[in-house]
């Protein structure tokens, strides 16, 4: 079989992602196939499924979270995500140790000695019921363990036990503290007690392959997973890129034309599209990279004939655009609709920004620089 061109991973991708054509499914479905949002921004959820859906509305995403079928809260390399509740019972166990390393890194000499049985019931207890801030969970167990820093406290607390974000967190154009509470509780059920990697690995495949098994491992922060991938091999099909790399994939996934025509489309900061992949080529390359991803910030990026073209920013009611290289004339004009669409869905339902402060026909525009 012949290497999978970069047109082709480029273009199976988006429509993988839903970036081809807007989809007729649900918040939930998306949330489901995507294996969860970037959520380190509380409105880049919002942006990021008004990308990818057909008739998408703020109140579609609200909702999920205020009944509990989605859930806010740190998954993939450690990092806040917008994820479906009962996937959440599985990631959680799965990301373990990734999501301990924040008690074995920065805060790990400032814990040492500590029993963790009795820093794991401590925080279990604090949490539970209407459940507590960052900041208040931290005084709270330095009370408990007097001499310890209180913010490494809590940061070991929230890297040990299961826990969420509750709405307002995470609801569109709300800022403000952001609560913890103990997440068996708020989910009215127990986490996973075995979760099955093959199983993840297969849903990372139909959303995010063909893909490598170190694009896997950067996907979810799991490191050694050759073995894992080479015990699925009769479950995968397997193909090669340019470059020679073994790339797998769902069995029976299509693979998208590469001359199907992308459309423009407007993403969010950390959008899953960006970080999805250890070999980030098929949508952005390493030049434009650097610009977009700098120390730990993902700049909200847009895409022109598939590719990551330039970034974007919304300020006082205008929707900057600012290309990474000139656009030429029906690009632009292809630029300019869909930034004017954006610019409709940020104002929000009742004519605010994500701030908060009403947008006005006077101040809002799109800004091509």
């Amino acid at each position: 079989m012949s290497p999978l061109s970069l047109r082709t991973l480029n273009r199976t991708y988006l429509d993988r992602q839903l970036l081809l054509d807007r989809a007729g499914l649900s918040p939930l479905d998306a949330v489901r196939h995507l294996m969860g949002l970037q959520g380190q921004e509380p409105d880049a959820p919002y942006v990021g499924l008004w990308a990818r859906l057909a008739d998408f509305r703020h109140d579609g995403l609200t909702a999920l979270l205020h009944d509990r079928s989605a859930v806010r809260a740190k998954l993939q390399r450690n990092t806040q995500h917008l994820v479906d509740a009962q996937d959440f019972r599985t990631l959680h166990p799965l990301l373990a140790p990734v999501l301990g390393k924040a008690r074995q890194g920065a805060f790990g000499r400032a814990i040492q000695g500590l029993d963790t049985d009795d820093l794991v019931r401590a925080g279990r207890e604090l949490m539970s019921g209407d459940g507590l801030t960052r900041p208040q969970l931290g005084r709270a167990l330095a009370a408990r363990f007097p001499g310890r820093d209180s913010l490494a406290l809590a940061y070991a607390v929230q890297s040990l036990v299961a826990h969420v974000h509750p709405p307002p967190s995470g609801v569109w154009g709300r800022r403000g503290a952001t609560p913890l509470v103990l997440a068996e509780e708020w989910l009215g059920g127990p986490m996973a007690r075995r979760p099955r990697i093959d199983e993840v690995i297969l849903r990372y495949l139909a959303a995010y392959g063909p893909a490598a098994v170190r694009d896997i491992q950067a996907w979810c922060g799991l490191t050694r997973l050759r073995e894992v991938v080479d015990g699925m091999r009769s479950r995968l099909r397997v193909y090669h890129d340019a470059a020679g790399r073994e790339l797998f994939d769902v069995p029976g996934a299509a693979l998208a034309d590469p001359d199907r025509p992308a459309p423009v489309r407007f993403l969010p900061r950390f959008d899953n599209l960006v970080l999805g992949h250890a070999d980030r080529t098929r949508v952005i390359d390493d030049e434009d990279r650097r610009r977009v991803i700098i120390g730990s910030e993902v700049s909200p990026v847009f895409l022109v004939d598939g590719f990551v073209r330039g970034i974007w920013s919304w300020r006082d009611g205008t929707v900057e655009v600012t290309p990474f290289r000139p656009l030429a004339p029906d690009e632009a004009a292809a630029v300019r609709e869909e930034a004017g669409g954006l610019l409709g869905f940020l104002r929000g339902p009742d004519g605010t920004g994500a701030t908060g402060r009403r947008a006005t026909a006077a101040t809002g525009a799109v800004l091509i620089g």
